[in-house]
């Protein structure tokens, strides 16, 4: 039974704030979590997707660049080459070459977008602050190429691949069932009942299978406490993430050799599973 991944990723993780891992597979039409893990480093992140031989996951960060921020700063349009050359680059650098771009256009249209940015609602993945998913691609891609992940879309095809790395967003799945309700926050003056009863009625939704992707979770009572009683979230937006590895190894299983994403996905910006 092939094993499940969903992230929820941290560009500076330590004690205050982890990276969260949600194991998982389908059983029975069913997805089961079989557990969470938290991270407070980056090896312990690389580490932790080299303990398993073989996964399909979905990640929480960008995978790629907007093709005109690229094409701008005359960085190499080939993936592998572009992310080699942007986790060479410190964050002073990147933060100086992206505000320098944002700088010198037009207010409304300061940053540049990935075509995918649009129909998932996604925050540009050049933005480096708020959230600062700029330095999550910086942090991640490299960590994850190092656990010898394939990039369905980026890299060329490859067969042979045993563990898959796939584009996630829980927003995206989120905003389905609540719409433009809140359901976390990291500060604790924002842990409230209102948010609670979101994260309830999303993991509610969730169990029902009450979303486009036709996924139905399978928790026990102690993980679905769990997954409410965090305010931060971090864990539920782990497991959303599972939710979207697990359409797209359907997907794959029923044929699709892109899990799920367009045929004609840009080999360098990437895309969002399902947007």
């Amino acid at each position: 039974m092939a094993l499940l991944l969903g992230c929820d990723f941290s560009s500076s993780p330590g004690p205050r704030k982890h990276i969260v891992l949600a194991w998982g597979r389908s059983d029975g039409g069913r997805l089961v979590v079989d557990g969470l893990e938290r991270l407070q480093s980056l090896g312990a992140f690389t580490a932790a997707l080299q303990s398993r031989p073989a996964w399909t996951g979905g990640f929480d960060l960008p995978f790629g660049l907007p093709r005109e921020l690229i094409a701008h700063l005359g960085w190499p349009t080939r993936w592998e080459d572009c992310i080699a050359h942007y986790a060479a680059m410190s964050r002073p650098q990147i933060r100086g070459l992206f505000a320098a771009f944002c700088d010198s256009r037009p207010a409304g249209g300061k940053f540049a977008h990935r075509a995918t940015d649009g129909p998932a609602g996604s925050s540009p993945s050049m933005k480096w602050i708020n959230p600062p998913v700029a330095y999550m691609l910086h942090a991640g891609v490299p960590a994850i190429l190092e656990a010898d992940a394939h990039f369905p879309g980026l890299q060329t095809p490859n067969k042979e691949a045993c563990r898959i790395a796939l584009e996630a967003y829980p927003g995206m799945l989120a905003r389905e069932v609540l719409g433009t309700q809140s359901y976390k926050s990291d500060d604790k003056a924002k842990h409230t009942s209102e948010r609670l009863i979101a994260r309830k009625d999303l993991i509610n939704a969730l169990e029902l299978g009450q979303t486009r992707w036709g996924v139905r979770l399978k928790l026990s009572h102690a993980q679905r406490d769990a997954l409410a009683q965090d305010a931060s979230g971090d864990a539920l937006d782990a497991v959303l993430c599972l939710v979207q590895a697990a359409w797209a190894q359907a997907a794959h299983a029923q044929g699709h050799a892109l899990y799920g994403l367009p045929e004609a996905i840009d080999s360098l910006e990437g895309w969002i599973l399902g947007a």
